[in-house]
Order: C-alpha cells, then sequence, then structure tokens
C-alpha cells in the first residue's frame, strides 16, 4: 500500500510558535510535484511532542485536505499512554488518514508482553492501516524482531518503520511474512534497506530533497545498485548534517534557508546554532538545493 519516498513532514511554524497552515499546503503541493509517495504528519519531525491534541488533530485534518487523494497520508498517533494512542488514532482515522504511524511507548520502558498488548489494543480499538515504529534511541525502548513478529500477525498492523540499522531491518524481512511491509526509518541506510527488500523509508531528507530522494527510492527499490548509489552519494552529506543537531532543529533551519518555512520551532527545542549552520548548508549546496 505505501511504499517509496515518504517525507516525515515538518510542521511549518511562524516566528511565535503558531502552526502555519499557508506554508504547509506550499509544502504539501512541492512534495506531490516532486514525486513524493506518501506524506507523514505529525511525526517526530512534525513537532507532535508539542502539539497539543487539538492542533495535532488539526494538523492532520489540514494535510489530508490538501492532499486530497493524490497521494497517502500516514498520521503520526503514537504516545507512551495507551488510552492517549487510541484517541490519537481515532482522531486520525476520523480526520481522513489513510493509515497510522506509531512510535514504541517512550520514557516508561515497558516490556516486549507490554509492547505487544500496547499495540494490539491500538489496532483492536480503532480499525485503519497502522505502521510499528522502532527507534531506541528516542525511546528507550526496543521492540524485538519475535514481537513485531507476533504482531504482523494482527491484519491492521501492516508494516514497521526500522530505525536500528540494516541487520535489524534483514532479520526483520526473513521473519515477517511477505505482506508485512518492513520500512528504513533512518536516511542513512535507506538506500541499503531497500536494496535488501525494503519497501521504502520514511524521511527527514525528503523534506529538502524530494525529488532527488523520490529518483533515488525508485533506484533503490528495482534493484539499481549503481544508479541508487549515484544519486545517494549526493544525498549522504544531508543525512548526516540533518541530524547534526536533535531532529526537526537542522531540517528546520534548512528550509528556512531554502524560503520554503518560517523561522519557527518550538521549545525546548531551538533555532540550530550558528556554529553547524555552515554544514547544513554546505550539504544543501552539495545536493544542488543552494547555490554556492
Amino acid at each position: 500500500m505505501f511504499q517509496g519516498s515518504m517525507v516525515a513532514l515538518v510542521t511549518p511554524m511562524r516566528g511565535d510558535g503558531s502552526v502555519d497552515p499557508s506554508s504547509l499546503k506550499r509544502l504539501i503541493e512541492w512534495h506531490i510535484e516532486a514525486g513524493t509517495e506518501a506524506i507523514v504528519a505529525v511525526g517526530t519531525t512534525g513537532e507532535s511532542a508539542t502539539l497539543n491534541h487539538a492542533e495535532h488533530c488539526e494538523v492532520i485534518a489540514q494535510v489530508v485536505a490538501q492532499v486530497n487523494h493524490r497521494i497517502p497520508v500516514i498520521a503520526g498517533t503514537g504516545a507512551n499512554a495507551t488510552r492517549e494512542a487510541i484517541e490519537l488514532t481515532r482522531c486520525a482515522k476520523e480526520g481522513g488518514a489513510d493509515a497510522c504511524l506509531l512510535v514504541a511507548p517512550y520514557y516508561n520502558k515497558p516490556t516486549q508482553e507490554g509492547l505487544y498488548l500496547h499495540y494490539k489494543a491500538v489496532a483492536e480499538a480503532v480499525p485503519i492501516p497502522q505502521i510499528l515504529y522502532n527507534v531506541p534511541g528516542r525511546t528507550a525502548c526496543d521492540v524485538l524482531p519475535e514481537t513485531v513478529v507476533r504482531l504482523s500477525r494482527i491484519p491492521n498492523i501492516v508494516g514497521i518503520k526500522e530505525a536500528t540499522d540494516v541487520a535489524r531491518v534483514r532479520i526483520l524481512l526473513e521473519r515477517v511474512d511477505a505482506a508485512f511491509a518492513v520500512y528504513s526509518g533512518d536516511d542513512g541506510m535507506a538506500m541499503e534497506a531497500m536494496l535488501s527488500g525494503a519497501r521504502g523509508v520514511i524521511s527527514v531528507t525528503a523534506n529538502v530533497a524530494p525529488k532527488l530522494m523520490h529518483e533515488m527510492c525508485a533506484r533503490a527499490l528495482c534493484g539499481d545498485r549503481a544508479g541508487a548509489t549515484a544519486l545517494n552519494d549526493r544525498l549522504v552529506p544531508l543525512h548526516e548534517a540533518l541530524f547534526v543537531e536533535s531532529n526537526p532543529i537542522p531540517v528546520k533551519w534548512a528550509l528556512h534557508t531554502m524560503d520554503l518555512i518560517p523561522p519557527g520551532i518550538r521549545l525546548p527545542l531551538t533555532t540550530l546554532s550558528e556554529a553547524n549552520r555552515l554544514r547544513v548548508k554546505t550539504a544543501l549546496q552539495m545536493a544542488g538545493l543552494l547555490p554556492e
């Protein structure tokens, strides 16, 4: 159902931190024109942690309305409280999202059985396709392959965004049924993950380089290692520079520098430090996204 370059979309904000719907609309049109295969709204990159529930649901509804069925919309609805995850997932379904992405419960460090029961409860409560999201570096919680296999048997849990390493991606691909999709959750490993059988990437880099990411993914998905590598080589500096500080600090600064969004970001995140701006700007120039 979902494949290729799927952007983990930023939530544009004005200088005072309020959501900027007009910039959001422009970004969506830019992505559709560039070939982005799906939009992931209000995930980590969309600053879901600092949006309140009303804002969270409103941004999902705005994205769905603007996309208007042209490409899939996947809504970030994860939470570390199961009831909250159910509420957000229900809101996304009512707002018209095509699927939901649920990050592993963060901070409270559940057991593998707790993870299984958490995801099972959300899936049973809301009949919408759901994608697991494993990113232990941010959650302090690792959804292990045996738990993923158990969850993959639940009909509306349709895939996982895996952000550990290519080795884990390959383990998952060996253990789950072919109908269950594995996606890269890390731009740096995305090409190798797709060449190994992953269906695509949920990408931060696609925010600034949607056309290049679309083309690289298309090559990788058809097994063209040489073609994918040639494109990915242009993207590697971006993959690295966009994580020089906590995501989405660098990518929002990059988009503002490209005159695509206002400078807003919400505390406790701050704008990109002066010390790292040259590195991000240089990566944008190397990818041909800014004049040198």
